[in-house]
C-alpha cells in the first residue's frame, strides 16, 4: 500500500512539473512569434485571478450543481457516523456531510482543505453498500482531503486556464498583428500550431493528474480502513449499476469517487479522455494489495 501511494505522488509531481514546463515552452514561442512578452504577463494574471475566484467558490458550484443537501447526524446516521469515525481514525476534522438524491451510488469530496472540507453521498450508495463497502468509499474521499488532492487539481486547473488564455489571446493578436511587426515566421507556423494543440495538451494532461490521484486515493483509503476488500466491494457494485447520475456535468466529473456517467471508454484514446482510471484497473491495484498484505 506504502509504495503505491508513493509511486502515485511522484508520478502526479512529474504530471505537474511537465504542466509547468510545456506552459513555459508554450509562453515562449508565442513571445518569439509576436516579438513581443507583453500579452503573456496579462494572459497569465487573468488566469490566475479567473482560477483563483473559481477555486474558492468550487466547493459551492459543486454541491449546487450536484443537488446536494447537509444533513445532520439524526439524518443519516450510518453515514454521519462513517465520517465521523474515519475522521477521527485519519486525524482530520469533521467535514460537512452532505446527501444527493440520486439512486445512482457515488459520492464525493471537495473543499479547498481539511477545515473546509465536504463529503457527499448519493442516496444510492447509502442504499446499496453494506457497512464495510462505505467505509471504503468515505476512506477514498477522506483520502482525497488528506492528500490535499483537491488543492492539487486546483493548481492543474491554474495552469489549464492559463494555458487556454494564452493560446486563445495569442491566437486572436495575429489576426491584428502586421506582417512586418517582430517575430520570426517559424515561430509563427509553430506558434499558432501550440495555440490550436496545447488546450487539447493541457486537458489530457489535467485528466492524467485526475487519473493518478484516484489510483492514490484508493491506496490511501484502503489504508485507512486496512480493508481494501471493502473498497473493492464497492467497486464491484458500482460498475454493475449502469445508469448516469441524473445532474451529471463535465464540470465536476473529475471529483467523483466513480465516472458519474457511467460510460464505458473503449480503447487508448478514450482511456486518455476519462476522468477516472476504468473500474477493473482500480480492482485489480486494489487486489494486489491484499495479496501483497497477506
Amino acid at each position: 500500500m506504502y509504495n503505491q501511494i508513493d509511486a502515485n505522488k511522484q508520478k502526479t509531481v512529474f504530471l505537474i512539473v511537465g504542466f509547468i514546463v510545456f506552459i513555459a515552452l508554450v509562453g515562449y514561442v508565442m513571445s518569439r512569434a509576436l516579438g513581443s512578452p507583453s500579452f503573456i504577463w496579462f494572459a497569465l494574471i487573468f488566469g490566475i485571478v479567473y482560477a483563483t475566484i473559481g477555486y474558492y467558490a468550487s466547493a459551492s458550484v459543486a454541491l449546487a450543481l450536484a443537488g446536494a443537501k447537509p444533513v445532520k447526524k439524526e439524518d443519516a446516521p450510518k453515514l454521519y457516523r462513517i465520517v465521523e469515525n474515519l475522521s477521527i481514525t485519519a486525524g482530520l476534522p469533521m467535514p460537512q456531510v452532505y446527501i444527493i438524491n440520486d439512486p445512482s451510488p457515488n459520492a464525493f469530496a471537495t473543499g479547498r482543505d481539511p477545515k473546509h472540507a465536504v463529503v457527499a453521498a448519493t442516496s444510492g450508495l447509502l442504499d446499496m453498500m453494506e457497512d464495510e463497502e462505505l467505509e471504503g468509499v468515505i476512506a477514498h474521499e477522506l483520502s482525497h482531503v488528506g492528500n490535499y488532492d483537491i488543492r492539487v487539481m486546483a493548481l492543474v486547473i491554474v495552469l489549464v486556464t492559463i494555458i487556454s488564455v494564452v493560446s486563445d489571446l495569442f491566437f486572436r493578436m495575429t489576426w491584428f498583428r502586421d506582417e512586418d511587426e517582430g517575430g520570426s515566421g517559424v515561430f509563427m507556423l509553430v506558434a499558432l500550431a501550440l495555440s490550436l494543440l496545447s488546450p487539447i495538451i493541457a486537458t489530457l494532461l489535467q485528466l492524467a493528474v485526475s487519473r493518478k490521484r484516484e489510483y492514490l486515493a484508493d491506496a490511501s483509503g484502503a489504508l485507512l480502513t486496512r480493508y481494501p476488500e471493502g473498497l473493492v466491494g464497492a467497486l464491484e457494485k458500482i460498475d454493475q449499476y449502469k445508469q448516469p447520475m441524473r445532474r451529471a456535468s463535465n464540470t465536476t466529473a473529475h471529483l467523483y469517487f466513480a465516472n458519474p456517467f457511467r460510460g464505458k471508454a473503449a480503447g487508448f484514446v478514450a482511456g486518455l479522455f476519462s476522468t477516472h482510471p476504468p473500474i477493473a484497473d482500480r480492482i485489480a491495484k486494489l487486489q494486489q494489495m491484499e495479496g501483497g498484505g497477506s
